[in-house]
């Protein structure tokens, strides 16, 4: 009788039914990854609850198998349980993810007086193994600098994470979905495609980031008092056009919130964002 082989079990703890809460276990044998690591914020008919986090019981019950964290981008519907999950776990996991990612993630868990575990730096091409899983990084567009896509390879297979991702080809900072890549792992062999579908059911196409520039820099040239402008603290593409525009007309920018001060230092200093 022919040996039954051990499977590849991929097990969504939170992302599938709604935005938010990305995280997913994959398993095969006694070796697990974990694969972002994200919170939901609560919806207006949720009164009293600041923040919703992924069942991730099933992880702490098999903590012996956890050979590491794969963090794609420092968004928080990717990065905000980690405080919480790192808190429950009974060792210190590497957590593996791109520099600004980390740096995002560090000031998060100093936030939380969470002793910083042992991070790993990953880049576009970065090939590591963890157990019986074989990583590959590559490089996607995205609303935030240093996102990456993931490609596994198991002896049951291989799968290819997209990360959340923009096909934009003229992106602020200069880098570009690695195509390439993807068309390698294709010929490497690609058995399950998980990929990003927000707004996939919406017609037509995102403009470019880079489109966004010119507008700004129309609306605070001509604008007679201070202009407000919102965004998400981790939009360092979108801080950087509101910089570029205030200092091209003569203005000056302040940032605040917390979140927001906070990011655009760590950009500052990891050099993503030039003020």
């Amino acid at each position: 009788m022919a040996k039954k082989q051990t499977p590849l079990r991929i097990i969504p703890l939170g992302g599938l039914d709604g935005i938010g809460k990305n995280m997913t276990a994959f398993e095969y044998g006694d070796d697990m990854i974990l694969l972002d690591a994200g919170l939901m914020f609560p919806e207006d008919n949720q009164p009293g609850i600041d923040l919703i986090l992924p069942d991730y019981s099933y992880v702490l019950e098999n903590e012996h198998k956890l050979r590491g964290i794969l963090i794609t981008h420092g968004h928080e519907d990717h990065t905000g349980a980690l405080p919480y999950l790192l808190a429950d776990l009974n060792h210190k996991v590497p957590i593996y993810s791109s520099k600004m990612t980390l740096g995002i993630i560090e000031g998060k868990l100093a936030e939380h007086k969470i002793n910083a575990p042992r991070f790993r730096e990953v880049q576009n091409g970065t090939h590591i193994n963890l157990g019986n899983f074989s990583i590959d990084f590559f490089s996607v567009t995205h609303s935030i600098p240093g996102a990456l896509g993931v490609y596994i390879r198991t002896p049951a297979g291989s799968v290819l994470h997209t990360c959340d991702f923009k096909l934009d080809q003229t992106p602020i900072d200069g880098v570009r979905t690695n195509f390439q890549a993807i068309s390698r792992f294709a010929t490497m062999g690609i058995d399950l495609l998980l990929s990003d579908s927000t707004n996939a059911t919406q017609p037509g196409f995102t403009a470019s980031e880079a489109t966004v520039g010119p507008t700004l820099r129309h609306i605070i040239k001509n604008a007679p008092g201070r202009v407000f402008v919102a965004s998400f603290s981790s939009h360092i593409h979108r801080i950087q056009q509101v910089c570029d525009a205030a200092t091209s007309v003569g203005r000056k920018v302040v940032v605040t919130g917390r979140s927001m001060v906070t990011n655009t230092r760590v950009a500052r200093e990891l050099g993503y964002l030039h003020v």
